[in-house]
């Protein structure tokens, strides 16, 4: 592709180095609009799987079944994946993960809107889907967190962010509200559609400058080295570690609780739906926020503004109305994207290129380990606590567990640079020559 800054004056190309930052190139340009198109239809396709378990007569713990479907497979193939993620061309990875996820949601939804769907079958279509996304995450991630240069790595993860939580918004309402008119089935369709569309323009990525892989050892050497990178670095394994907590008690709080108070205290599933939406909404907020902020201390930052997570538990237990927690949502929203941005900065300053999707499975594989145990014993919980008790408990979860994080030194401490301490990454600033820029 053509460099911008070559191009004669006066003409299209003119233009686009006027407009276009340096960082967005061709690979960037199509992560984003991939994810863009995903995002769309997986917001809504989240909603409609819970209530088509509902709509089927299923319970809390019926719900909790399938959410832990999804994610059990996470947690079986997720290291799995990211070592074949640093081996095999990343976006073939990525490709072939979307055909799965479409395939196994178009039958989703043919079930669905067939009337008659049984529980084994909704669990092992999305247990399909979360072994996809086994595959995917981590390529999907080494492949951003290589795609752009390190003085502008912050700003292009909040512009990546913010486009595809603007997205969500807009799938998350749409998904409740064609639930409401439509039934679950045909939001499940469009999610099958829409990762058919992200996977034809994601074929067309471009690794031909990523350097090769060294021959060397097995799938367990690969593992074993992507092990030894997050072990050596208490940031990293303390922050792993807190997100296996996170991320149980919020999917149980909001995956399988959320949908069941929506049901019984606020009308069914469009304010549900309203309600994530003006989640998407504050993370935009937060991906504003961070494309001008750089916060000296990443993860200080990063993790102060982990804590409003404990919002949305409180406010479904009490429970709020629509409006209230709409609120909540959207703040908790706009904080974890501070988070997530600084925490994207970190591992790209951090972690050599050839090690990325490696330690994002080990990063996702902390997030979703306790993640299915969570959502089955959901059902059981309720019935044992009471629905407000045990709500509150994932409030208070989340609060110890992340002050316990403040504990770790490097934690409060780490720094942002500008480049890279050990070598540059390809494409960076450090390396304007290097594989990645030239895909600009």
């Amino acid at each position: 592709m053509t460099d911008p800054a070559a191009a004669p004056p006066g003409g299209r190309s003119r233009r686009r180095r006027i407009h276009s930052p340096a960082w967005a190139g061709r690979n960037y340009t199509l992560l984003t609009a991939s994810a863009v198109v995903t995002n769309l239809g997986s917001h809504g396709a989240l909603i409609a799987a819970a209530f088509a378990v509902i709509e089927s007569g299923g319970d809390a713990g019926d719900v909790g079944l399938v959410a832990a479907a999804r994610t059990l497979p996470l947690v079986v193939f997720l290291l799995v994946g990211g070592a074949v993620a640093d081996r095999l061309p990343r976006h073939r990875v990525m490709v072939a993960a979307n055909a799965l996820n479409c395939v196994s949601q178009a039958v989703f939804a043919v079930l669905v809107l067939a009337g008659d769907p049984r529980l084994w079958q909704m669990m092992l279509l999305t247990a399909l889907g979360g072994t996809a996304h086994a595959f995917f995450n981590p390529a999907a991630e080494g492949m951003l967190l290589s795609s752009v240069g390190g003085d502008q790595a912050a700003r292009a993860f909040a512009l990546f962010r913010m486009a595809t939580h603007g997205a969500g918004i807009g799938g998350a309402a749409l998904g409740g509200a064609m639930i409401a008119a439509m039934g679950p089935g045909w939001v499940l369709a469009v999610d099958a559609a829409a990762f058919a569309v992200a996977g034809a323009l994601r074929a067309f990525l471009d690794v031909s400058g990523v350097r090769p892989r060294e021959p060397g050892g097995g799938l367990l050497s690969d593992l074993r080295e992507g092990w030894a990178e997050v072990r050596s670095r208490p940031w990293l394994l303390a922050i792993v570690a807190q997100f296996s907590v996170v991320v149980a008690v919020v999917a149980t709080a909001e995956g399988v609780y959320g949908p069941l108070v929506a049901r019984d205290e606020l009308g069914g599933a469009a304010p549900w739906g309203l309600a994530l939406a003006a989640f998407g909404i504050g993370t935009l907020l937060g991906a504003v926020l961070m494309m001008r902020w750089k916060p000296r201390r990443l993860l200080l930052a990063g993790t102060l503004c982990v804590f409003p997570l404990a919002a949305p538990s409180a406010a479904l237990a009490i429970p709020l109305p629509t409006a209230g927690l709409a609120l909540v949502m959207l703040v908790s929203g706009a904080a974890i994207e501070v988070f997530g941005v600084a925490w994207m900065t970190a591992l790209h300053q951090e972690i050599p290129e050839e090690m990325l999707s490696r330690v994002s499975a080990y990063d996702w594989f902390g997030s979703v380990a306790m993640a299915p145990a969570a959502t089955a014993l959901a059902g059981p919980a309720e019935n044992l606590l009471g629905r407000d008790t045990a709500l509150w408990g994932c409030s208070a979860l989340v609060i110890l567990v992340t002050a316990a994080v403040l504990l770790v030194p490097d934690v409060r401490n780490l720094r942002y640079r500008t480049k890279r301490v050990s070598g540059a990454r390809p494409g960076s600033s450090a390396d304007p020559e290097g594989a990645v820029g030239r895909l600009g």
